[in-house]
């Protein structure tokens, strides 16, 4: 499924942005017009996206040749060549904001995860991205994630049950919630992991009691109470820390024991990493 929505997305974006032609080149380049670009670095970070870069030029014109210099997850400073494409100069300007838009994006939010995996140096916690993604790009921000060394949550509704408060409350509290999911996951077959949102102790108390689920988020806790809920949990679940918790204070929850802590900004909250295409003399 995912290669099939990556197909998607790229079809879209190509759609979106020539739509009848590029009339820019068209208008003063000759068709028959051979060239070379450069991908150059303009700003220290990790780079993320030369996979998609590479799908983007092919299905913008298969002739394009690439060769890149620099592979994906690796760390990058300003003045680096990432790679040099040549072809048709109608296709690399065509594909020239395609791939930039990608590239700059997925390499903001891998460089911003790699900051929160270093806070996180000497502890067992590892960084966990959200569903807070953008639309039709979020198979693309989570592997942004990956590669900055972060873990991917669930990729959507389908592949990990999470019961929020929203569930919660709709359902009738956390006892009926996971016993309906119990029941669903038999009557349908389904092999999924489920996790529950604990908003204060007695929501705690009771999911522990309830039992029979994967992980526990523990949502909006302070330090302090975060402590004393790992301790109490003492190994039975997973846990996980949620709910505005900053790069400064990341380090706090980590040394408090829990095993994952998910943060949304990073890939709602990024600033993407200068990169440009240049033409080559």
């Amino acid at each position: 499924m995912i290669n099939e929505l990556i197909d998607q997305f790229i079809d879209i974006v190509i759609r979106e942005d020539i739509g009848d032609g590029d009339h820019s080149s068209r208008s003063c380049i000759p068709e028959s017009a051979e060239g070379k670009m450069y991908l150059l670095v303009k700003e220290d970070g990790i780079l993320a996206g030369v996979e998609i870069a590479k799908k983007i030029f092919a299905k913008i014109d298969a002739a394009i040749k690439l060769d890149v210099l620099i592979e994906d997850g690796t760390a990058v400073s300003v003045g680096d060549i990432v790679m040099n494409v040549s072809g048709r100069v109608w296709s690399l300007l065509q594909a020239e904001r395609l791939v930039l838009n990608v590239m700059q994006r997925m390499s903001g939010i891998a460089t911003r995860t790699a900051e929160y995996v270093a806070r996180l140096e000497g502890t067992n916690t590892r960084v966990l991205d959200t569903r807070k993604t953008t639309p039709a790009m979020r198979y693309l921000e989570k592997e942004a994630v990956r590669l900055g060394g972060g873990v991917n949550h669930r990729m959507g509704l389908y592949d990990m049950v999470m019961l929020k408060d929203n569930h919660i409350d709709f359902a009738g509290g956390i006892e009926k919630a996971v016993k309906q999911v119990q029941d669903y996951l038999k009557a349908n077959d389904k092999d999924l992991k489920i996790e529950v949102e604990v908003r204060d102790w007695t929501e705690l108390e009771e999911v522990i009691r309830v039992g029979g689920i994967h992980r526990i988020m523990l949502d909006n806790f302070s330090v302090e109470e975060t402590r004393k809920a790992v301790k109490f949990i003492d190994g039975r679940y997973e846990t996980e820390s949620s709910g505005g918790i900053t790069i400064d204070t990341l380090r706090g929850y980590a040394e408090c024991g829990v095993d994952y802590i998910s943060v949304g900004a990073l890939t709602h909250h990024i600033k993407s990493l200068d990169l440009s295409l240049k033409a080559m003399d």
